[in-house]
């Protein structure tokens, strides 16, 4: 059996008809449009198949048959396998055109075991973006499944389900933590071991000298440089005052230089740098910035046409097609002239960069940001102008500025001061930081050498360092990219699942560990640092890049990790220490064991620390709402009435809960014959009234006087019209 991942989309037919499957719901309109009525599209919808929990530990492999993997028809995917079983049986022919990655290899492969395809034979289509022509390109050229991606995929998902499910049983039976994993659990490390270096920052005394001259009727601020030739460093009010005394009323200007600067553009977006200028510049969280790119690639609905308005969004390579670069070269010309014209970037490889996939890019450099506005929502707006006008910016030529650099002296203490200029803005007609402030000028000041200036302010200023920022989401993803651990289509999740298990706060895009995420990362580094060791995770990506390569196989790679994986898990498993609780100084009053405080799903709480064996729970008397009696009985069982309090919202229930569930509100009157509402008739028995109420047989009418009255009525079916 074999494994399936991701959408899939079907195009049938009844004469000559063709299935064509996407990953997507959104592309089935566009691809339906393009390739005409011969087709049908349908969605699987996600993963249709995955590992099943069956076998040993659960793990849904069999080791001792070459890692052999059970796979199962997903719960909520039964439905879709079902139709698109039914649609290949109308079509002469189904082409599997699922995501151009390793994730949408192992997707389309997965399709075709369950659908009966022949994997050496069916036609697999590869295309970077929703437009016509890519489509026509690619079906133009279709190829079969490369298995290489399959098996390396495939490789990938045993490896976790093996170190997810062995790490997660243990880490939540021994420190009730809820998951470990081989990307979450590095990442989460790093994370931790920067906020414990931020925790153990010591600050220190430094002074700053803050001069201001006067010239040409302005004051311009100076920054000190040096002290008789020295580098200057203030530790302490002594010194700082000592250098301050010295300088002189005036200052003599010794030395003017001037230099171009060229200040090149920067390379068109890949997954990781998108998320971090995102964050930057539009304050996106990774998560939003993927769900938007995954809207703008799939397409948006433009001038009564559903277009895709950028390229495949999950990516490592800054590599732009030749075609692309060619339309981009006419449009530059055509609207900034030729001297705004660069050259396409030389391709960095960063980490395991695979160069797979172009860049993020445009579609079209004639749909421009503003020329597609309406269509868009802000956000779309906002993210669709950042990856057209950093792609454009990246073929264009760079800011030239001029600067001027003033050295002034006094009693042998050197300052200095900047201007600058723009000679040219290159790419910064298109792509310019908006938050930027900029101080350029049209002209430079008329300084000259030998010129005397007046020292009209001078002050000492006591500073102290500071400790490094926490992480935002857009430098852990940059730090992942560098150190190789993770794919492009794994970064935002990570992140995430961090946040989900309570690993970290994520604040607004920034990441602090949590007290149980500092517990789980320093538990699974004394135990398993191969685990959390990011060159450990980098090196068994590089493996599972050679199977892609077809230069490593699956089978050794499997048997390398598994046996001593195993090995220390089993060894670890018997000496892991058990989450040693902070004691409250209470005895339990049923067993007498100490109290401890343990965190569960819903916060911490005060148990007992024999449990299981004993499972006593304090109550909060915070969160335990007071009852009052209200002089009533209740309609249902007789019991007392009382008033509770929930958080501030009053309510009236049974004394008799939880046997007796009944409640109302406070703000129920009676009417004006002083019955509930809720009355259905007059009890004939007691002259109380009858309402309903719910028996173990269903509904019934019973007195509000019960158990006094135990008068009761079935309640009569309404007669169908």
């Amino acid at each position: 059996m074999t494994r399936l991942v991701g959408v899939a989309y079907i195009f049938v037919s009844v004469a000559n008809m063709k299935l064509v499957i996407v990953e997507s719901p959104a592309k089935c309109i566009t691809i339906k449009r393009y390739l005409g009525d011969n087709y049908i599209v349908k969605a699987s919808l996600g993963h249709i198949r995955d590992l099943a929990t069956s076998g040993k530990d659960g793990l849904g492999v069999d080791v001792n048959n070459d890692f052999s993997p059970t796979y199962i028809v997903n719960k909520d995917k039964q439905h879709i396998v079902k139709d698109l079983k039914k649609t290949v049986q109308q079509c002469d022919e189904v082409i599997l055109a699922t995501d151009p990655d390793r994730e949408g290899e192992a997707i389309a492969w997965h399709l075709a075991q369950v659908l009966d395809l022949d994997v050496d034979t069916t036609k697999r289509l590869e295309f970077h973006e929703i437009t016509r022509e890519s489509i026509n390109e690619a079906m133009g050229s279709p190829r079969t499944i490369n298995k290489n991606l399959v098996f390396s995929q495939e490789t990938r998902r045993i490896i976790d389900r093996i170190i997810g499910f062995k790490l997660s049983t243990l880490l939540f039976k021994k420190i009730r933590s809820r998951s470990g994993g081989r990307v979450q659990s590095a990442t989460l490390k790093m994370i931790k071991d920067h906020d414990e270096d931020i925790e153990k920052f010591v600050p220190e005394e430094y002074w700053n000298i803050n001069t201001k001259i006067s010239a040409f009727n302005q004051a311009y601020a100076v920054s000190l440089i040096s002290d008789h030739g020295n580098d200057i460093q203030l530790s302490n009010s002594e010194q700082a005052h000592e250098l301050l005394a010295r300088i002189p009323e005036t200052l003599t200007i010794e030395k003017i230089d001037k230099k171009v600067r060229v200040s090149e553009s920067k390379e068109p977006f890949i997954t990781s740098t998108l998320q971090q200028e995102a964050f930057s510049r539009l304050k996106f969280k990774t998560k939003k910035t993927q769900l938007i790119a995954q809207q703008l690639y799939e397409g948006i609905e433009v001038e009564g046409e559903h277009v895709g308005l950028i390229t495949y969004m999950r990516t490592d390579s800054t590599r732009l097609s030749p075609s692309f670069v060619a339309r981009a070269v006419a449009y530059i010309t055509e609207r900034f002239g030729k001297e705004y014209l660069g050259h396409t970037k030389k391709i960095k490889k960063v980490g395991n960069m695979q160069d797979a996939h172009e860049a993020i890019r445009p579609t079209s450099n004639h749909r421009t940001p503003e020329s597609i506005r309406k269509y868009l929502t802000n956000d779309q707006y906002n993210l669709y102008r950042l990856i057209y006008n950093r792609t454009l910016a990246s073929l264009m030529q760079g800011r030239k500025d001029e600067v001027m650099t003033v050295h002034l002296v006094g009693n042998d203490i050197e300052f200095k001061i900047d201007f600058t200029r723009t000679l040219f803005p290159g790419y910064e007609a298109i792509y310019k930081d908006e938050d930027k402030i900029d101080n350029y000028l049209e002209r430079f000041p008329d300084f000259a050498i030998g010129t005397k200036v007046p020292v009209v302010e001078k002050s000492a200023e006591q500073k102290f360092t500071q400790p490094p920022t926490h992480y935002s989401e857009a430098k852990i993803v940059k730090l992942m990219e560098e150190v190789g651990i993770g794919r492009p289509s794994t970064y935002a999740s990570t992140i995430d699942t961090l946040r989900k298990r309570k690993y970290i706060d994520n604040e607004n895009g920034i990441l602090i560990t949590t007290k149980k995420g500092k517990l789980t990362a320093t538990v699974l580094n004394k135990y398993f640092p191969e685990i959390v060791d990011t060159k450990y995770t980098a090196l068994m990506e590089t493996k599972l890049d050679n199977i892609e390569d077809g230069n490593q196989s699956r089978s050794k790679i499997l048997n390398d990790f598994y046996y001593p994986f195993i090995d220390l898990f089993n060894k670890v498993s018997q000496v892991m220490y058990k989450e040693s609780f902070e004691p409250t100084g209470e005895d339990c009053p049923v067993c007498g064991a100490p109290l401890v405080i343990k965190d569960g799903k819903n916060g911490q709480f005060i148990g007992c620390s024999d449990f299981p064996t004993c499972k006593y729970v304090k109550k909060d008397e915070t969160k335990v709402s007071k009852a009052t009696p209200i002089g009533e009985k209740c309609p249902q069982c007789g019991g007392e009435l009382l008033l509770r309090d929930n958080k501030g919202s009053p309510f009236i229930s049974c004394g008799n809960f939880p046997k007796c569930r009944y409640t109302r509100t406070v703000a129920t009157p009676l009417d004006e014959q002083g019955n509930h509402p809720n009355k259905v008739k007059d009890c004939p028995d007691c002259g109380g009234y009858l309402v309903k109420k719910k028996g173990r047989y269903g509904y019934f009418l019973g007195c509000v006087n019960y158990p006094d009255c135990k008068h009761m009525e079935k309640i009569m079916a309404k007669k169908r019209k």
